[in-house]
């Protein structure tokens, strides 16, 4: 029995032609149908040149295995996770690999509910069944049906909820679509503010699908992928910029003045207005960042509450703590009434609204928490041996630290700063997220001090 590689902690990804193709694809499908045993099944796929015939395959595999195929064909992760609920189906799977390179393709299963499936929560058994390739003979008679079918409508229904958009003031947005994996619901969402007579200007960047990547792989947490909105914001005027990942569950947001706003503090602007309409609410947020987060629900009475980083993870403790809302630094949002699921849309939409129901542009919204608590956004270096390099850290640090937490890699505070440090789950990597109470001189010191560490190791 061969190893299948292509299994991560909460999801699927792999090379292509190397840890999945077709013939894998197959298989999974096949072991998903097989474990969780549903009736019907949402599938659909991103904008890569792969995903299509990888989603047929799945489809083989599911319908073999007895269950019905609902195909809702190209979309973003968020459509599946909606389709699955507002359709009453079984599971949901969504093939995309995201901000991975071009060679690379992979999938986000669910079950009923939008549930996510994690490595604790039934992904193993159905990597183990997939393996094995084990399965009893195909039943024609029993064989699951396939059909297509659209949500946007419905999807965009609720998308609408989140906001008052009679209370919307005449606001330009620019909106980067990376390679136009966002773009249909984007042209949708301007069809129905005109329809709707809502005074949004929409400027369009790269909008159109093209799964041959050749804006390069769009993931706006890294630095050199910021240019093209930020530039766009600044040569249009806009009031807000807005940017996608690859499956676009995730959204990233520049100001009017042309400044990236790190993920951190979009939690925090999003917390306090969730808490503001749910007094007493709880917020889940990840460990890489914190002490804003916990600041935002302290002073709006609810409660912050720290979960592992990662969908799956944080999508399971929304539902166990009731959870109005939760955020990651990385720019994943969760809202409870979005079946608990991520959504790259909501976020923005929110946003859109406090900036005109406040009178107050995005840099000004965000300004006294950047200054309260400063950091330079998540760092990425690549490391030989990450883990000794993390534990080289700790030993440097742990004698002076105030409180060491190992929910997710290490993370370590100190009276006027704290840092965490975790590794990728696919590669050599080690990645550094650090903030300092409103001390920038001491947050650049501490970040060359932490890099030389890191490298000396």
């Amino acid at each position: 029995m061969t190893e299948l590689t292509c299994f991560k902690a909460y999801d699927i990804r792999g090379q292509l032609g190397t840890e999945l193709d077709e013939e894998i694809a197959y298989r999974i499908g096949r072991a998903y149908a097989e474990f969780l045993a549903p009736d019907n099944v949402v599938l659909g796929g991103d904008i890569r040149l792969t995903s299509e015939s990888i989603k047929l395959a799945l489809s083989e595999g599911i319908r073999d295995a007895g269950a019905d195929v609902i195909d809702i064909g190209t979309v973003g992760t968020e459509e599946v996770y909606f389709a699955t609920s507002f359709l009453q189906a079984d599971g949901g799977i969504e093939v995309t690999a995201s901000h991975n390179p071009i060679d690379y393709n992979g999938m986000k299963p669910i079950r009923e509910g939008s549930r996510p499936i994690s490595s604790d929560t039934g992904l193993l058994d159905i990597k183990t069944l997939a393996e094995a390739n084990d399965f009893p003979s195909v039943d024609p008679a029993r064989r699951g049906g396939y059909r297509k079918a659209s949500i946007l409508d419905a999807y965009l229904d609720h998308l609408l909820t989140y906001i008052d958009l009679e209370k919307i003031t005449p606001i330009k947005l620019v909106m980067n679509a990376g390679n136009g994996a966002a773009g249909h619901v984007v042209d949708a969402l301007e069809a129905r503010f005109e329809q709707l007579g809502a005074q949004i200007d929409i400027v369009k960047i790269n909008n159109e699908q093209d799964g041959t990547f050749p804006n390069g792989i769009p993931n706006p947490i890294l630095h050199e992928n910021r240019a093209p909105t930020i530039d766009a914001v600044l040569e249009h005027g806009a009031d807000i910029g807005i940017a996608w990942d690859g499956d676009f569950d995730r959204c990233f947001l520049v100001d009017e003045l042309g400044n990236f706003i790190e993920g951190y503090y979009i939690v925090g602007l999003l917390a306090d207005a969730f808490l503001r309409k749910n007094p007493g609410a709880k917020v889940v947020h990840d460990p890489r960042l914190t002490w804003n987060t916990i600041d935002v629900a302290n002073k709006g009475g609810g409660s912050a509450v720290q979960s592992k980083t990662g969908h799956a993870f944080i999508k399971e403790l929304m539902r166990t703590e009731d959870a109005v809302y939760g955020g990651e630094m990385s720019a994943h949002h969760y809202f409870r009434d979005f079946f608990y699921c991520d959504s790259g849309m909501i976020p923005w939409l929110l946003v859109m609204e406090l900036v005109t129901s406040s009178g107050k542009p995005l840099s000004e919204l965000v300004r006294d928490m950047v200054e309260a608590y400063p950091s330079p956004g998540e760092i990425n270096r690549k490391i030989a041996d990450p883990k000794a390099a993390i534990d080289g850290v700790r030993r440097h640090y742990e004698e002076n630290a105030l409180a060491i937490d190992t929910t997710d890699g290490i993370s370590m505070e100190f009276a006027d700063w704290r840092f965490n440090l975790r590794m990728s789950n696919t590669e050599p990597v080690v990645r550094l997220n650090l903030e300092t109470k409103g001390d920038r001189d001491l947050l650049a010191r501490r970040q060359s001090e932490l890099l030389a560490i890191l490298e000396s190791v």
